[in-house]
């Protein structure tokens, strides 16, 4: 398993650490958790909605944001959930992947509700560019259960068998998929759907998943799996003592 630090600059947080709810609080707010992962050498995950909130002031500290982490070493998955169909969803893929991209991360968070095929530009651009997308399969959150449970098989086995399709052709896994730590059977089924895929498993903490539940799992699917951990690091803060502190907690258990 790999640690990621989740970096949500939500009002709550920010007023908890006696920050202006502006994007100049929330730049400051990111650099703390920014700080802190890259001196324990793990992976950030910034929440894209929660710079968009702030407007045009917050989408410059989010690319203030990964620019700095990426020339840092520091490894940027940023959450966006991205998805459109044909030119547009290639024009987001620019915006995201390529010598040239604004918000130029290392990975990208992506939904294919309109169709894996819909997202391809992301994918291909994300592979040329050493990248991966994440994509939304079998989520923590209990509205998504319809939706993704229908049919036999159901709609997220399909799309996780087609994401280890796309990850054997490019010969890598530049696809991967986002299932819930909540999402316990499913978990377990995804060695046998799709065991070339990384799994982003959010849900640890606040939305109840047990994290010494994940670890019992079996070792090769754990080797697979990131955790990212947000409000469980940063309601701790500020201060990179109590946030050095609470971290070291979180790898302690998974190691």
């Amino acid at each position: 398993m790999q640690l990621c630090i989740g970096i949500d600059p939500s009002l709550a947080l920010l007023q908890a650490w006696g920050l202006p709810q502006d994007a100049n609080g929330a730049g400051l707010f990111a650099q703390e958790l920014l700080n802190l992962a890259e001196d324990a050498k793990v992976m950030i995950k910034p929440q894209v909605a929660y710079f968009e909130q702030f407007g045009p002031a917050g989408f410059q500290v989010l690319a203030d944001l990964i620019r700095d982490a990426r020339e840092r070493g520091v490894f940027v998955l940023a959450d966006a959930k991205r998805t459109d169909i044909g030119s547009t969803s290639a024009a987001y893929a620019r915006a995201w992947f390529g010598p040239g991209a604004p918000l130029r991360a290392n990975a990208l968070t992506a939904t294919a509700y309109m169709g894996l095929g819909a997202i391809m530009p992301m994918i291909d651009a994300a592979a040329e560019d050493g990248g991966q997308v994440f994509v939304v399969v079998r989520s923590s959150n209990p509205e998504g259960e319809a939706l993704q449970t229908t049919g036999l098989p159901a709609v997220w086995e399909t799309l996780m068998t087609e994401l280890e399709v796309v990850n054997q052709r490019f010969g890598a896994p530049v696809a991967g998929a986002v299932v819930g730590a909540t999402q316990a059977k499913e978990l377990h089924l995804c060695n046998g759907l799709a065991p070339n895929v990384p799994l982003l498993c959010p849900g640890v903490g606040a939305q109840g998943a047990d994290l010494a539940s994940l670890i019992k799992l079996p070792s090769d699917l754990k080797a697979r799996m990131i955790l990212p951990i947000s409000r469980g690091i940063a309601k701790v803060g500020p201060g990179a003592g109590a946030l050095k502190v609470a971290l070291t907690g979180y790898l302690g258990e998974i190691c």
